[in-house]
């Protein structure tokens, strides 16, 4: 394995080329799905809420969601702050993103590419696999276009932990860059665990590892900075609203034994050919041991901290894992990794060249079929938000007044497309329900209380606070009910 790590990739340009070339034909694959099936758009409403945020920091100068109400319902400042760019340039927000999330991917694969070159100094294929395996990894396509910042935030984590594996020493950059990560996700604060532990564990003396220390706080510390006083002069807390709203949003799953949570959340990066890496990952980590490669086993433990996190605070599997999905690359770059430090040792058994090549096939075959599997997902997951919250959202823009106070727990589509006083029931931008955001009695009497006029959500969501209201509009969409969903409704809520 190489000592030193550069962080300018030297990879030959046919290889970036043929990258490049399959990555654009499996995004592509993913908008046709989604574009026959239903028509273009984001599989996650979401995605509206960071458009809606870089509309009004590019029309209004402000950082808000409802005009003239700045808050920080942004979990990803930076990817918002990316996304302002297409506002500015004049390109539509789907094509923008589109774009991003493709360039995103592409710089995910060819880093991944040259890192496992790193790692395996006899894997020197004339074919990318390992790039190309990224580009068609169905967890990372449906994440380049899903419009949310979990890409990015791979990217970033796949970078620094890739760094300390490969012995990139520079810790004041390091530093600076897990700072960056924090202001995609929150959660990215964990990267500082390994980083300490790699100058702990390879330090030379202990004065080097207070100055290495002393480097990566300096960075990590200056970014960071910014990013809480960014927070508290926007919502007066150090992190933004949705890092608290989603915890008491799904505390009820708390419930759940923790083992059971932590293999559920552990199964998500399995699914797919990451079953099939999995050797792969326990090759690599035996080869850390023996080896005292300890920035390899210090991603390791992270990664395994992180999901530990996620079990213990936010057990939540639902849209694929998308928030675990920024921990999927670097998964995927052990497995492949292992599988090459096999790969690459000659020897004169015929069982043995057997056994390789149907790992290696039936990687591929994993990778093609959850592909397909995962465009069809896609594509699924677009038509329901668009036949749904969109929809709905159009539906509002033409036949509510503007003035109306409206009570909703979807919020993106709705606060882009029919920007409207809004109660967020799901507390993004109305941070003050949080502690009773799953207490219906308590929600209703908040929404009198504030003299809403409409209530807008899935049914199934507050069946309480739906009961005997008067409907005003059922989207019928045909998609939500196929996946066992109720259609979104409008009601009113206030009646003169």
């Amino acid at each position: 394995m190489a000592q030193k790590y550069s962080p300018f990739l030297k990879l030959p340009k046919f290889m970036m080329l043929g990258i490049v070339f399959v990555a654009v034909l499996s995004v592509l694959g993913y908008l046709l799905a989604a574009r026959l099936t239903f028509r273009l758009g984001f599989p996650l409403d979401d995605a509206w809420i960071h458009q809606t945020y870089a509309r009004n920091l590019v029309y209004y100068g402000e950082w808000s969601f409802i005009h003239g109400q700045p808050s920080s319902g942004s979990t990803a400042p930076l990817w918002s702050a990316l996304l302002a760019v297409g506002f500015l340039i004049g390109l539509s927000p789907l094509a923008w993103t589109y774009l991003l999330g493709t360039i995103i991917l592409i710089s995910l694969a060819i880093f991944s590419e040259y890192t496992v070159q790193q790692f395996v100094e006899g894997y020197r294929s004339k074919i990318p696999w390992v790039g190309v395996f990224i580009v068609l990894e169905w967890h990372l396509v449906w994440a380049a276009v899903s419009g949310m910042e979990t890409l990015l935030s791979g990217l970033l984590v796949t970078f620094v932990l890739g760094a300390l594996a490969l012995s990139w020493r520079n810790y004041l950059s390091l530093g600076l860059l897990i700072g960056i990560s924090v202001w995609v996700r929150p959660d990215a604060i964990t990267l500082i665990g390994p980083a300490v532990l790699v100058i702990f564990l390879t330090g030379s003396s202990w004065k080097s590892r207070f100055w290495s220390l002393f480097r990566l706080c300096i960075g990590f510390g200056v970014i960071l900075a910014f990013y809480f006083l960014f927070n508290l002069v926007v919502s007066r807390t150090p992190f933004p609203n949705t890092f608290y709203a989603k915890q008491a949003e799904y505390a009820v799953l708390q419930q759940i034994p923790l083992h059971i949570r932590f293999f559920s959340i552990l199964l998500l990066p399995l699914t797919g050919a990451g079953i099939i890496l999995l050797p792969g990952v326990v090759i690599l980590a035996v080869y850390g041991i023996r080896n005292r490669k300890w920035g390899i086993l210090a991603g390791m433990i992270w990664f395994v901290g992180y999901i530990s996190l996620y079990a213990w605070r936010l057990p939540v599997t639902y849209q694929h894992g998308r928030y675990i999905i920024p921990t999927m690359p670097v998964f995927f770059i052990w497995g492949l990794a292992g599988m090459m430090l096999i790969l690459v040792i000659p020897s004169p058994s015929r069982w043995r060249w057997m056994m390789m090549k149907t790992w290696q096939i039936s990687t591929a075959i994993a990778a093609i079929s959850f592909w397909i599997l995962g465009a069809r997902a896609y594509a699924i997951d677009v038509a329901v938000i668009e036949s749904e919250m969109v929809t709905t959202a159009r539906w509002v823009s033409e036949n509510i007044p503007p003035d109306s106070l409206v009570a909703a727990h979807d919020i993106g589509a709705l606060g882009y497309f029919a920007p409207r006083n809004l109660l967020d029931l799901a507390g993004l931008v109305s941070p003050e329900v949080i502690p009773f955001i799953r207490d219906e009695e308590q929600l209703a009497r908040y929404i009198d209380q504030k003299h809403a006029d409409y209530l807008i959500t899935f049914p199934g969501w507050y069946p309480m606070l739906v009961k005997n209201r008067p409907v005003l509009y059922v989207s019928n969409g045909q998609f939500a009910p196929l996946m066992g969903q109720d259609n979104m409704a409008v009601y009113f809520w206030f009646i003169p």
